[in-house]
């Protein structure tokens, strides 16, 4: 029988490690695309290559999603049964600065690999997944978000992905094409980019407990987030493929929890004790309220600042995922607690 081979674009990310690992130990050959850079930037990857059973069924390409004969080639050559786009700039607050970038990678990147499945294709036996964001929710009223509730995105990044989640709908019903979306909400993981906030917020307590930064700065703490684990929101990425027929689906974890929460958990791991302090402005503070480590008492060790606050936010993302749970038979495992909790053992070994 021959082996399902699985092109993976932006396999050097968070979820593209965690994919490309599911699928080898299911015995997949897996094509993953990464960008060209001066710096190596395959850290997240690095391990497999460490075990001998899985290294030979990974072969690695150069690519990027805004290079239309890169991404037409690539699919023609390789021919893969299964196709999962996670190439994007991914970070939120970056979308500002970099708005047409965003729309080049996060929008229009997705229309060149369509357009080349559709042109490649004739037989319609490639199947696409398409990683979507509740940030293409917004703000809409219609919480918890479900498949059917009102897409109202207020950033660069969350409206180039809702451009995505239509012209893959586009595609599936103009061209009878395998394509599915999963609207997926926040998913972490000790992989997870040092720039997204739950990163950001636990090595920057540790760095502050161990002497090597004096305080941490954030912006807004109350938008909240419904977060779960990385590995596991891959898994439900395969099983949207694994799915008889195309559709899309949201996954998440029904629980939400806010910034403000995340850091109270993160000083509670560390066994920081502090409390919380407003300053003239309203802008909110943390004191440490003993010796710690390299931490004095009343020293600030967090710290709200206006420079942190984006200029437009989704206040608060919580997701329905009972369509998946239905269908596809997928739920969530591992809670907010069993995460951070993961996450900061994770990086105390890392600053060690």
């Amino acid at each position: 029988m021959n082996k399902k081979i699985a092109l993976i674009f932006g396999i050097t990310g968070q979820d593209g490690s965690y994919l490309a690992e599911l699928l080898l130990n299911k015995k997949y050959k897996v094509y993953g695309v990464k960008r060209r850079t001066s710096l190596i930037h395959t850290t997240r990857i690095d391990h497999i290559y460490e075990d001998f059973h899985l290294k030979p069924n990974l072969i690695l390409k150069y690519g990027d999603v805004t290079d239309f004969s890169n991404v037409f080639n690539l699919i023609d050559q390789i021919r893969p049964d299964e196709i999962y786009n996670l190439a994007a700039q991914s970070n939120v607050g970056v979308s500002f600065e970099l708005a047409e970038y965003t729309a080049q990678t996060d929008s229009i990147g997705t229309l060149r690999i369509l357009e080349a499945i559709r042109i490649i294709d004739k037989k319609r036996k490639m199947k696409f997944y398409q990683a979507s964001t509740s940030e293409i929710f917004g703000n809409s009223p219609d919480k918890p978000y479900n498949e059917k509730s009102k897409f109202e995105p207020v950033s660069p990044y969350g409206t180039a992905k809702l451009y995505s989640y239509w012209i893959t709908k586009n595609y599936r019903e103009a061209y009878s094409m395998f394509t599915s979306n999963g609207i997926l909400f926040n998913h972490e993981s000790p992989r997870r980019g040092e720039n997204f906030i739950s990163r950001k917020t636990i090595i920057g307590l540790i760095k502050v407990l161990k002497g090597k930064q004096k305080c941490l700065y954030l912006g807004n703490l109350y938008s909240k987030r419904d977060w779960g684990h990385a590995k596991e929101f891959v898994e439900a990425q395969w099983k949207i493929l694994q799915n008889k027929k195309p559709d899309d689906f949201v996954i998440a974890t029904g629980k939400n929890y806010s910034v403000k929460d995340l850091v109270n958990l993160v000083l509670k791991k560390l066994q920081i004790k502090s409390k919380w302090k407003k300053n003239k402005d309203g802008l909110e503070y943390v004191v440490a309220t003993e010796n710690k480590q390299s931490i004095k008492k009343s020293q600030v060790i967090v710290k709200q600042e206006k420079i942190y606050f984006r200029p437009n936010e989704v206040h608060n993302l919580k997701g329905n995922y009972s369509k998946a749970k239905k269908i596809l038979k997928w739920k969530p495992k591992i809670n907010f607690d069993k995460l951070i909790s993961e996450m900061v053992e994770s990086d105390l070994k890392l600053i060690k």
